[in-house]
């Protein structure tokens, strides 16, 4: 007859309470055992090595600090672009994560420029099937024509690029939304938004919904030196922004309906 032996006992519940300790240990400076594998990371989110009430808890105490939604780091570090887009990323379900694009307002807190999102303002390609994303929970879904240059990929996440992002905000965002989040998209020279470039785009749109709208906000981002009308701008453009070209590269004579 075979010896009598015992099932193994899973250590999961264990080795995630040892992992726990050992974080919050480290981040409030206290000395891990030697033998701890607890490395800091970037960007907690519900898994492994935390699951969702662990990191609730976590944050309570002091641990870690909510950067979006499901999204935690540990206090004290640089919210970059990245990171914010990996947060928003979390936001997204995996499905349907490589047919959107993070844009408006949620694209400009991505850049540093806007308040952390309520809910995810995701673009669709006009050219892609959207039936699919209708039930998408927790995001607005926009249906957009977008460019060759209108998009850049940040943490695993599709965003606008920045002039993308600035003009869809002049075009789609209320006044008092819009203004701070487009001085502040103009004012990072990282983003290389230019204000001409917004104005020249919006006129390149004949029978555009919102375009006077557009150019009126736009027109109080002006310095008093630019600005002797509505949408005067000082400086002629450079030959390679001309007007149509701002048009092919922004994508912008697109049509547009919210799902």
């Amino acid at each position: 007859m075979a010896p009598f032996s015992q099932p193994p006992v899973s250590e999961t519940p264990v080795s995630q309470t040892s992992a726990f300790q050992a974080h919050a240990s480290q981040v409030r400076g206290d000395a891990p055992p030697p033998d701890s594998p607890a490395q800091l990371l970037e960007l907690y989110s519900p898994g492994l090595p935390f699951t969702w009430p662990e990191l609730q808890s976590m944050a309570a105490d002091g641990v870690l600090t909510q950067l979006y939604q499901h999204g935690y780091t540990v206090p004290g570090t640089a919210a970059s672009p990245q990171l914010r887009a990996r947060a928003a990323a979390h936001g997204v379900p995996a499905p349907v994560r490589r047919r959107v694009v993070a844009g408006r307002m949620t694209a400009a807190w991505i850049y540093g420029c806007a308040r952390e999102p309520d809910r995810l303002a995701l673009l669709v390609d006009a050219k892609r099937r959207v039936s699919s994303l209708r039930s998408t929970r927790g995001c607005t879904l926009h249906e957009v024509r977008l460019g060759p240059f209108d998009v850049v990929s940040l943490g695993g996440l599709m965003v606008s690029s920045p002039l993308r992002t600035a003009l869809d905000i002049a075009l789609h965002v209320d006044t008092e939304r819009a203004v701070p989040a487009l001085r502040l998209l103009l004012a990072k020279p990282e983003l290389d938004v230019r204000l001409r470039l917004l104005v020249l785009a919006v006129e390149a749109m004949p029978r555009l919904p919102h375009k006077n709208a557009a150019l009126e906000k736009l027109a109080l981002l002006a310095s008093p030196a630019v600005a002797r009308g509505p949408v005067d701008v000082e400086h002629p453009v450079d030959p390679p922004y001309s007007t149509e070209h701002v048009a092919e590269v922004l994508g912008v004579a697109h049509l547009e309906g919210e799902l």
